[in-house]
């Protein structure tokens, strides 16, 4: 059975959104080491359709390093009920997407691994789909939606399975879901 992690960037009091306006000055050899490490058990992507419409614009315009490469090269699925066509070697994911991760899951094969944070991950999480978080926390405050702002279950308890931090001071918190 293959894994699920989901790797979620979030400021200090949990903003999740636009990233990309306050993740790039924290960027140094340490994330670029961590993330090559998400990779190496990874043979497929996860991602809901906000997210891989940024990262197939950003992406597919890239080439030349083993990181890079690997990411283009790689099968993406996509949760979205309003994407139709793909391109970067991705596929829409069919039916309930619950249901859809779950055969995904089943596969054999390497981990999947999940960027982004939304109604997709909210869905992962509602019906225990994911494996391990790693939640990259960076050390700034920004406004915007947060983390997981209106999940339905009543409790989630997660068990710390490391700590990693960075000279720039993001820390990553691996957790898993209790047993």
């Amino acid at each position: 059975m293959r894994k699920l992690i989901e790797s979620t960037f979030m400021t200090l009091n949990g903003a999740i959104a636009n990233p990309q306006n306050w993740s790039g000055p924290y960027w140094d050899d340490d994330h670029t080491t961590y993330n090559a490490s998400l990779m190496e058990n990874t043979d497929a992507l996860l991602l809901g359709r906000v997210t891989y419409e940024g990262f197939a614009e950003a992406w597919s315009q890239r080439s030349g390093d083993p990181f890079t490469d690997k990411i283009n090269s790689m099968p993406k699925y996509v949760a979205s009920r309003t994407l139709k066509d793909t391109t970067w070697n991705a596929k829409v994911l069919e039916g309930d997407a619950a249901e859809a991760v779950k055969a995904l899951k089943q596969e054999e094969g390497g981990d999947l691994l999940k960027y982004g944070t939304g109604s997709f991950s909210k869905t992962l999480l509602d019906h225990k789909l994911v494996d391990e978080y790693h939640f990259w926390i960076f050390p700034v405050l920004a406004g915007g939606e947060r983390l997981f702002s209106d999940i339905d279950v009543d409790i989630t308890h997660l068990e710390l399975l490391g700590t990693t931090t960075f000279k720039s001071g993001i820390v990553v918190h691996k957790l898993a879901p209790k047993a």
